[in-house]
C-alpha cells in the first residue's frame, strides 16, 4: 500500500511537472470512485467524500454497490458531502430497515380488525410459507425517491451530474448485473437487497438481491469507463481467523464471504489509490452509530490527503453538472396520474388511500404520508414513483405498483386475561377472494371460552365501501343482581348468579372513510342473546335462561382515532359514538326475561379518548357515557367493572369493581392515568376513575352526586406478543380489591 502511493505520488509529479512545461499538452485526468458495500460500514464513504471536496478532486464516474450504491447515487445526483452527512444522521434506522409505518397509515377497519396477531405466515398453493425478508424495504424505496425526485426524469444513469452505475445479483442466474439505465431509486435499492433483511427488486423480468453478492466491490466495471485514476474506498469486512470463528452465525458468514473475497486482492492491486478505514470495531448493522463511522472514513481519506491534491491539481476546473432540486416542503401540483401493474385493485382505491382524488396541491409530506397509507394496506409488494416535469409546471405522477403475490395468510395470537381467560387465535385472511379491492378473514379462538369472528370488507376508496360480520362470543362469570330472577336467591343463595353468557352477533353495513383517520358506518344487526345458568331442584338441573332472544336493530357509528398506538397511546383523539335502535325481538323458549311485552327501545353511547407526553410522561383522559330511550331488557344495561379491551355490548372497563360490579341503564364514566416510561416500551401508570350510573346521569347538573370511585396502578411493557401487564385496583366505596392480569394482544 505504501509503496504504490509513493509510486503514484512520483507519477503525479512527473506529470505535473510536464504539464508545466507544455500547457498545451496537459491532460485533465478523469477520476472514477467506487464504493464499496457494507451495510451500515458504508457510512464512512460520506466522511471519504468529505476530504475529496477538501481536496478539490472532481469525481467524474462513480461506482457502487449496496451502501456504496446508495450513499454514491446521491453523490452523483447534486448532493454535497456536507448534505449527504446531514442526511444519513436524520433518520431511524430500525424503523427505516423494519418497514415500521406510523399507526395513522392504518385504514379505520385496519385498526378495528388487525391490531392483535403477532405472527404472519403467508399461504401459497396450499402451503405455509416464510416471509421473503425481514422487510418489504418500502420505507428505503420511499426515502430513495423522496431523495432523487430531481432526477426522476433521467432514465440514463451517465446524464446525472455524475455518472453512475450500481451492482446487483440475479438470484436466478447467480451472475453480476450493471445497472446503469433505467429509474435510479430502483436500482439503488435492488443494489442494497441486503438478502433476509429486504426484499428482492425485479427490474426487466430479473429477480435482483444485493450486488455484494457477488461483486462488491466493482473496480473491474470502472476500469472499463475510460478513467485516467480509479480511487477505491473499501469498507467490507476481512475473514476471521480460527479463533474468531466460535458461534453458527459467524461460520456462516465467513461461508457467505468467500466468494466476495476471492478476488479482492486483485481489485485492492487494479486501483490507483486504495481507502480503508480501520472501522473492524463496527458491524454491518452499527446504524447508531453513523456520526462516528463517518468520521472514521474522513480520519483515513485525510491520511491520503497529500496525494489527492496532487490528482486534483490534475484536473480542469470543469464544474459538474447542476440539476435543481426542489424544496422537500414545495406543494406538488400534480395534474395527471399514470397507474400500471394493478391486477386486483382499482385506481379509485389507490387514490384514495394516496388522498388525491381532487388532485389538489399537496407538500412533499402529505403526498409521502399518502405513500405509507398505501404501503399499510399490506395488499402491494413493492410501490414505484417518480414524477414527471412537463412544460407549464405540469406535472405527472407516475405509478408502478407490484401487487403482492401471496394474498391468503395464516396468523397467530395469543392471550390470557381474567375473563376470558386462556386463548389462543387462529385466522385465516384472503385478499381480493370474489371481488376486487376485497378481504376476507376468519379468527377461530380456542381456549377456556371458545369464540369465532368472521368478517368481509370491500374497500371502494372513495365510493361507499360494503361489509358484512359475524361473531360469536362466550364467557362465564357472575354478574346481574339477583332481583333478575325472584326465585334466585333462595335456590342459590348468592347475590349475583354465575351466568353462561353467549352472543351471536350478524352485521350488514356500509361505510365511508372521509379520510385515514375518521368512517361512518351505517347498517343493520341481528344479534342472538343467550345467557343462562345451571338451577337446581332436587337433585335434578337444567338451564334457566335469563334471556334467550334474537334482536334485530339498526345502527350508525362515528369512530375517528389518530392515536398512535392502541395500548400504550402517547399522542392522538380516540372518539367514537354508536347509536342503535332496537326494533324487533323473538323468543326461542321461555326465559326470565320475557320479550312478549317487548317494546322498540334505542341506546346512544360514546367515548372519547386523548393522550400528550412530554419527555417519558404521558397523560391519558378517557370519557364515556351512554343511555337508554325507552325500555330496555335488563341484558343491555350498561357494566362496569374489570380491566378488559376486549368487552362486547354494553361492558366497560372500570378500575376498583370486578366485570359488570355495577349496572344501570345509563351511565357516566370518566378516567384519568399518568404513564410513566423508565425503559422503553416499558410502562409504570396510576389511573383514578369516576362514575356516575343511573336512569338519569345528568341529575339537574349533579353529575357527581353518588359516583362510584376507583383507583389502580399497574406496570407494562410491550412484547412481540403483545402487552404484558399487571395491575392492582381498588375503590374506596368498598372494602374489595382486585388484581388484573392480561398477557399478548387483546381479542
Amino acid at each position: 500500500m505504501i509503496k504504490r502511493g509513493v509510486f503514484l505520488l512520483f507519477l503525479l509529479q512527473v506529470i505535473f511537472a510536464f504539464s508545466q512545461q507544455d500547457s498545451t499538452a496537459s491532460k485533465d485526468i478523469k477520476v472514477g470512485l467506487v464504493l464499496s458495500g457494507g451495510g451500515a460500514k458504508g457510512f464512512a464513504h460520506v466522511g471519504v467524500l468529505k476530504v475529496l471536496e477538501e481536496a478539490g478532486v472532481r469525481i467524474d464516474h462513480i461506482g457502487g454497490t449496496s451502501m456504496g450504491a446508495i450513499v454514491g447515487s446521491l453523490y452523483a445526483s447534486g448532493y454535497s458531502a456536507k448534505e449527504l452527512d446531514s442526511i444519513i444522521l436524520s433518520f431511524n434506522y430500525d424503523e427505516l430497515m423494519q418497514d415500521e409505518l406510523p399507526r395513522r397509515s392504518k385504514s379505520i377497519y385496519q385498526k378495528e380488525n388487525t391490531e392483535k396477531y403477532a405472527l404472519t405466515l403467508p399461504f401459497k398453493n396450499k402451503v405455509l410459507t416464510l416471509p421473503l425478508a425481514v422487510s418489504k424495504g418500502q420505507n428505503v424505496s420511499n426515502l430513495l425517491s423522496k431523495l432523487t425526485e430531481h432526477v426522476h426524469g433521467v432514465s440514463d444513469f451517465s446524464e446525472l451530474p455524475i455518472p453512475f452505475f450500481c451492482m446487483a445479483t440475479n438470484l436466478e442466474t447467480g451472475k453480476s448485473e450493471v445497472l446503469d439505465k433505467g429509474y435510479l431509486p430502483e436500482a439503488v435499492r435492488a443494489s442494497g437487497s441486503f438478502p433476509t433483511l429486504l426484499d428482492p427488486v425485479e427490474i426487466d423480468s430479473k429477480l435482483l438481491t444485493d450486488g455484494g453478492v457477488m461483486n462488491n466491490f466493482p473496480v473491474d466495471i470502472m476500469k472499463q469507463k475510460g478513467v485516467d485514476i480509479v480511487i477505491g474506498v473499501d469498507v467490507q469486512d476481512r475473514l476471521d481467523d480460527k479463533n474468531q470463528l466460535n458461534t453458527a452465525p459467524k461460520i456462516i458468514m465467513q461461508i457467505v464471504n468467500f466468494q466476495m473475497y476471492d478476488d479482492l486482492e486483485q481489485k485492492r492491486r487494479d486501483t490507483d489509490l486504495y481507502i480503508h478505514p480501520d472501522i473492524s470495531e463496527f458491524t454491518v448493522v452499527s446504524f447508531d452509530l453513523a456520526r462516528q463511522i463517518i468520521d472514521k472514513g474522513e480520519e483515513a481519506a485525510k491520511s491520503q490527503l497529500s496525494l489527492l491534491k496532487k490528482i486534483a491539481e490534475q484536473q480542469s476546473l470543469n464544474p459538474k453538472k447542476e440539476i435543481k432540486r426542489n424544496a422537500i416542503a414545495e406543494e406538488l401540483h400534480i395534474k395527471k396520474v399514470n397507474i400500471t401493474g394493478l391486477k386486483h385493485y382499482t385506481d379509485e382505491y389507490v387514490l384514495s388511500k394516496l388522498n388525491l382524488k381532487d388532485l389538489k396541491p399537496l407538500t412533499y409530506k402529505k403526498f409521502n404520508e399518502g405513500i405509507n397509507n398505501l404501503s399499510a394496506t399490506g395488499n402491494f409488494r413493492n410501490i414505484q414513483y417518480k414524477f414527471i416535469h412537463h412544460p407549464d409546471n405540469e406535472l405527472e405522477l407516475s405509478m408502478n405498483i407490484r401487487e403482492q403475490e401471496i394474498s391468503s395468510f395464516l396468523q397467530f395470537g395469543i392471550h390470557y386475561d381474567d375473563l376470558y381467560k386462556t386463548a389462543a387465535l387462529v385466522n385465516f385472511t384472503s385478499k381480493h377472494a370474489i371481488f376486487d379491492n376485497d378481504v376476507f378473514s376468519a379468527d377461530i379462538i380456542l381456549g377456556d371460552n371458545i369464540r369465532f369472528n368472521l368478517d368481509y370488507f370491500i374497500d371502494n376508496g372513495f365510493h361507499w365501501s360494503y361489509g358484512i360480520k359475524a361473531r360469536y362470543n362466550s364467557f362465564k362469570k357472575p354478574f346481574f343482581a339477583g332481583s333478575v330472577d325472584p326465585n334466585v336467591d333462595a335456590s342459590l343463595g348468592v347475590s349475583k348468579i354465575p351466568l353462561d353468557y353467549n352472543d351471536f352477533t350478524v352485521q350488514a353495513f356500509i361505510q365511508t372513510a372521509f379520510n385515514r383517520d375518521l368512517a361512518l358506518k351505517l347498517g343493520a344487526e341481528e344479534k342472538h342473546m343467550n345467557i343462562y345458568y345451571e338451577k337446581i331442584i332436587e337433585d335434578d338441573s337444567f338451564n334457566e335462561y335469563i334471556d334467550n332472544t334474537h334482536y334485530l336493530n339498526l345502527f350508525a357509528s362515528l369512530i375517528l382515532d389518530t392515536q398512535d398506538d392502541k395500548d400504550f397511546p402517547k399522542k392522538g383523539l380516540y372518539l367514537f359514538a354508536d347509536y342503535k335502535t332496537y326494533l324487533v325481538a323473538t323468543s326461542n323458549k321461555e326465559s326470565v326475561l320475557s320479550v312478549d311485552d317487548f317494546d322498540p327501545f334505542s341506546q346512544l353511547k360514546g367515548k372519547i379518548s386523548t393522550a400528550i407526553s412530554f419527555n417519558r410522561f404521558t397523560t391519558e383522559f378517557v370519557s364515556e357515557a351512554g343511555i337508554t330511550i325507552g325500555t330496555s331488557p335488563r341484558v343491555f344495561d350498561y357494566f362496569l367493572g374489570g380491566n378488559n379491551r376486549n368487552f362486547i355490548n354494553n361492558f366497560s372497563s372500570f378500575y376498583g369493581y370486578d366485570v359488570a360490579d355495577l349496572s344501570e341503564r345509563a351511565y357516566l364514566k370518566s378516567a384519568l392515568t399518568f404513564r410513566y416510561e423508565p425503559f422503553k416500551n416499558q410502562f409504570a401508570s396510576v389511573t383514578a376513575n369516576v362514575a356516575r350510573l343511573t336512569d338519569d346521569i345528568f341529575n339537574e347538573g349533579r353529575i357527581f352526586e353518588d359516583s362510584k370511585l376507583g383507583y389502580g396502578i399497574g406496570y407494562g411493557f410491550k412484547s412481540p406478543i403483545g402487552p404484558i401487564e399487571v395491575k392492582y385496583t381498588w375503590s374506596p366505596d368498598t372494602s374489595k380489591n382486585f388484581w388484573f392480569f392480561n398477557v399478548g394482544f387483546w381479542f
